[in-house]
């Protein structure tokens, strides 16, 4: 009896090792899941991860005055960003002035609404040119420039890319405003007003009037009651005094002794910022040099491709030569009331991009074949897509889908579609093809050559509803910047 019951508790032991070993074992297992999991988290994705990972949500405000504001959109980190870009949108009121400055991050501005003028001093030069809706148009990092708003009764608006690469790191970017008064204060405010007055061989008064003017920010009115008086001279002067006032703004006179080492390492500052200037397309409104490299308007350029169901635009280097410094490029999209662009892969950038009108989906996939994002954009939104990240875009049934974006190569893109009679599904030899789906050739035939269009795709049936749909986390500026577009009838 003993013996038995004795074997009988020796059975029961080994049983419950082995129970505690399987535990462990599946413990294991999950622990490891979960933390690939979370490994993919931190990148930026995962499965199980926010469907809205790839919209860009939180904006901040970097300049703000009655005469208008900027607000940036900062790029999202981690492994799978292969280089961050922040997107800027900057709303002028009409007759203001963006005033003269330099940053540490270089710009590449597109006109969505309005009129401007845009200038900066390029070899010694002014360079002004005037910008119309849809124009591109390249401010390089350290390249002292200004922007007004010359509509007549319109807002401007213009959403910028931001290349943090030659960043400071402090914020999104930097910025060095040449004027400057009370409230928002200039690079030249720092020296010892005995050191101004004898570098720009003025009195101490004279240079205290300058430096306490009481400018309220960056932006300012120009012309009427909000007029400050130092920026509607500066507007108004010829192109030559014009030129000659902003070189004094920062250029030392030579002196002697200290004073002439002091004004040489000056000058070879200077002439390193105002020496980086980039010039645009001539224009008979246009003042100044006509040196430098044109603006391009990108709604005056046909389509790279178009058929029934919209129509692509993508810029590069060759066809935009300042893009080439930036390292940037730059894509306009618009799709007819249900249509898709065909999912695909850009293997050579990372895609940013803004809503500019209209709704759609967006779905992205994660290298293991899950869904990273399916979500709805309208007016506004930006999102981006990784390097190598499968994506495809598709306009509600209510309407066309319009975005605009950035991308991180300047060179020629070659985006390879998944999906089409042009997808690389055709181009792969099909015993090969069929193998690796397990399936017969004639089978994948039937399915890859069921399609016969490219690119852009009849899709009713997976494009979002009519009905409204409520979508969160979304940029209160960005919501605005298109409420004013849409209130302004500029849609």
């Amino acid at each position: 009896m003993r013996s038995r019951s004795s074997n009988l508790l020796s059975f029961l032991l080994v049983v419950l090792v082995l129970c505690h070993g399987v535990a462990m074992a599946r413990q294991s297992m999950y622990r490891e899941e979960g933390e690939e999991e979370e490994e993919w988290d931190e990148r930026g994705g995962g499965r199980g991860s926010d469907e809205q990972r790839f919209l860009l949500p939180r904006s901040e405000q970097v300049v703000r005055t009655d005469a208008g504001e900027m607000r940036v959109v900062r790029s999202s980190g981690g492994e799978i960003v292969n280089r961050p870009m922040h997107i800027g949108f900057i709303t002028m009121e009409p007759k203001t002035l963006f005033i003269p400055q330099y940053m540490d991050s270089s710009l590449i501005l597109f006109v969505r609404t309005g009129e401007a003028r845009v200038g900066s001093i390029y070899k010694d030069e002014l360079a002004e040119r005037r910008l119309k809706k849809g124009d591109i148009y390249r401010i390089a990092a350290g390249a002292t420039f200004y922007l007004e708003n010359i509509g007549e009764g319109q807002r401007l608006h213009i959403i910028c890319s931001i290349d943090p690469s030659e960043s400071l790191g402090s914020g999104p970017f930097q910025s060095y405003y040449i004027g400057g008064g009370t409230y928002i204060s200039s690079v030249l405010a720092g020296f010892h007003r005995e050191t101004l007055a004898n570098a720009f061989n003025v009195s101490t008064e004279d240079v205290e009037e300058i430096f306490n003017s009481k400018i309220e920010g960056p932006m300012v009115y120009v012309s009427d009651s909000h007029s400050p008086k130092l920026w509607t001279k500066f507007l108004q002067m010829k192109e030559q005094d014009r030129l000659q006032q902003l070189k004094k703004m920062v250029e030392f006179q030579e002196g002697e002794g200290v004073e002439e080492e002091i004004s040489w390492s000056w000058r070879k500052l200077i002439n390193s910022v105002l020496g980086t200037g980039t010039g645009n397309k001539k224009d008979k409104d246009d003042r100044g040099t006509s040196k430098g490299p044109d603006s391009y308007n990108i709604y005056n350029r046909k389509p790279d491709f178009k058929n029934n169901y919209g129509w692509s635009i993508a810029l590069d280097e060759s066809d935009y030569k300042p893009l080439k410094h930036s390292g940037i490029g730059v894509y306009l999209v618009n799709l007819t009331a249900g249509s898709m662009m065909a999912p695909h892969v850009n293997p050579t950038a990372t895609e940013y991009g803004v809503v500019l009108g209209g709704s759609g989906r967006i779905q992205v996939v994660y290298p293991n074949g899950s869904s990273a994002m399916d979500t709805i954009v309208k007016d506004g939104d930006v999102f981006w897509v990784p390097r190598y990240f499968a994506f495809c875009q598709i306009a509600s049934r209510i309407g066309p889908f319009e975005f605009f974006g950035f991308t991180t190569s300047a060179r020629k893109n070659r985006p390879q579609f998944l999906v089409g009679s042009s997808s690389i599904l055709r181009t792969l030899p099909y015993p090969e093809l069929a193998a690796s789906f397990g399936v017969s050739v004639d089978r994948l035939r039937n399915l890859t050559e069921a399609q016969s269009e490219a690119v852009i795709l009849p899709s009713a049936a997976a494009a979002p509803p009519d009905k409204p749909v409520k979508v969160e986390r979304v940029p209160n500026v960005i919501k605005s910047f298109g409420r004013d577009m849409m209130i302004m009838g500029l849609e």
